[in-house]
């Protein structure tokens, strides 16, 4: 079985033919998907996606895109959005410094408020970080029981390990399955396997022979047989272990 950690099937680009994926989902074997939160809007639509299907669970939070927004106000909506049985982590929140819409400062004032509301709900955190490591590793300093995942890692295997041996986990893409891939797979070579979680970002970053179509959760597994192939296991072996990994992670039994 596997397990999408990272989905955004609210997405628009999914409105034609969002449900015929979803009831698809089985037939590849994807048992459970989380669907994460980008701002206001994406949240509520992550939580009403997941009160419609039971293997869905969602996530709320500010993308760094959208930090500009974040004020008491958004952080209150966000606290009473998690009180849902089915909310089972902050995100996605962090840093990315690749276009700079929203000013560092600004950035970085938001990620540390999101921090602290998860602190405050107990939930962890999964956290976008773009071309910010130094950073987002002293954010991460300064925040030492913030516990989550660094999804859609793009660090070396040495940032990586560091985040592990603090209780992170890591989020792979298909980006993984990429023949320039060279520092994905490298971390994927370094890492405890019980510290890997595989993901889509659907309905961006498809893995081969997709690159460059629309993503969807039913792509998954191509990602968890790149693992496989890595750590000199079978597809299934990954799918599942990964699987539990994020069930742990998200507390979800």
């Amino acid at each position: 079985m596997y397990f999408d950690s990272h989905s955004h099937m609210d997405d628009r680009r999914f409105d034609g033919d969002r449900e015929e994926i979803i009831n698809d989902l089985l037939n590849h074997d994807v048992g459970l998907l989380m669907n994460v939160g980008c701002d206001l809007e994406s949240s509520e639509r992550s939580v009403v996606l997941a009160e419609q299907y039971p293997f869905i669970y969602a996530a709320v939070g500010s993308h760094p895109d959208d930090a500009d927004h974040v004020n008491g106000k958004l952080l209150d909506r966000y606290r009473r959005l998690a009180e849902h049985e089915k909310v089972r982590a902050i995100g996605e929140i962090g840093l990315d410094y690749h276009y700079e819409d929203v000013p560092r400062a600004q950035q970085i004032i938001a990620f540390e408020q999101q921090l602290e509301l998860a602190k405050a709900l107990k939930l962890p955190v999964i956290v976008h970080e773009r071309e910010a490591h130094g950073d987002a590793m002293e954010i991460v300093k300064r925040h030492p029981d913030a516990r989550g995942v660094f999804h859609c890692f793009s660090g070396s295997k040495e940032l990586a390990l560091w985040l592990v041996e603090r209780g992170w986990y890591i989020g792979f893409t298909g980006v993984v399955t990429f023949k320039n891939a060279r520092r994905a797979v490298e971390a994927v070579q370094a890492l405890p396997i019980e510290r890997i979680l595989i993901e889509t970002d659907c309905p961006y970053m498809a893995p081969e022979p997709y690159r460059g179509r629309r993503n969807d959760s039913r792509y998954v597994p191509l990602v968890a047989a790149k693992i496989a192939e890595i750590k000199g296991i079978s597809p299934e072996e990954a799918g599942n272990i990964t699987a539990e990994n994020a069930k742990r992670l998200f507390s979800i039994l």
